[in-house]
């Protein structure tokens, strides 16, 4: 298992949405493939701890009084649903809370193996921290999984894309709604040139010589106190 001072910042898993809202058992907005999909996460995740490999982790947040036009209230702050699954947890990790500022709390790549970011809207990008954060961070690739390949992951990918960063989908580690629609996006994501992988392929790819990167974002002193070490939000919470 790595350690802290062992986590590589050069190739960086980027984990969406992997709450039990949608991936619990009788999860509110359960996507259709959550079976194989758990199972190929893990294996992700086994693989991230093995190689090394840093984590930014987004997770979806919403407030009780929001109105979610389509969909039933889902990822409420503060409920069980919102939580991530256990094996999707890493230490040492940070919350970094969405403030609408750019304001990032110094040397996070540096003090932590999981990054996690809030997402209050379908853009993960939309947070303007995860999104100065991921457009600057200097990487090898970005692997991107969780859920949904619809729309979030979609959308994440075209974004980082048109931010030049290298980008890369592990599409069986990627949850969905609708098949039709996932491979409507698939080929989409196909036919802008972004890297469409398996997890097979990416446990028999060779681990990358160790890189350490330092990241270019420099930290902005303002009253922005993130949760420190291991996050107290239930999004962030073993259970």
């Amino acid at each position: 298992m790595a350690t802290k001072s062992s986590v590589k910042w050069g190739r960086v898993l980027i984990d969406v949405c992997t709450q039990r809202d949608y991936l619990g058992n009788k999860a509110i907005l359960q996507v259709s493939n959550r079976d194989p999909l758990i199972e190929n996460l893990r294996k992700v995740f086994a693989w991230t701890q093995a190689a090394g490999v840093g984590v930014v982790s987004l997770v979806e947040s919403h407030r009780p009084t929001e109105m979610l036009a389509g969909f039933p209230l889902h990822c409420i702050d503060g409920t069980a649903g919102q939580e991530k699954l256990p094996f999707t947890l890493l230490d040492p990790r940070v919350l970094v809370e969405a403030d609408n500022s750019l304001s990032l709390p110094p040397d996070l790549c540096e003090k932590h193996r999981q990054i996690i970011f809030r997402k209050r809207s379908r853009d993960v990008l939309g947070n303007p921290k995860a999104d100065r954060f991921l457009t600057q961070l200097p990487v090898e690739e970005m692997l991107i999984v969780g859920v949904g390949l619809e729309r979030a992951i979609k959308g994440l990918a075209l974004g980082l894309l048109s931010r030049h960063q290298p980008v890369t989908v592990v599409l069986d580690a990627c949850g969905y709604w609708s098949s039709a629609d996932a491979d409507l996006s698939s080929r989409q994501l196909a036919a802008k040139g972004i890297k469409l992988m398996t997890v097979e392929e990416l446990l028999v790819r060779p681990t990358p010589r160790p890189r350490r990167v330092k990241p270019r974002v420099r930290a902005v002193r303002n009253r922005h106190h993130p949760a420190g070490g291991r996050a107290s939000s239930p999004a962030t919470s073993k259970r």
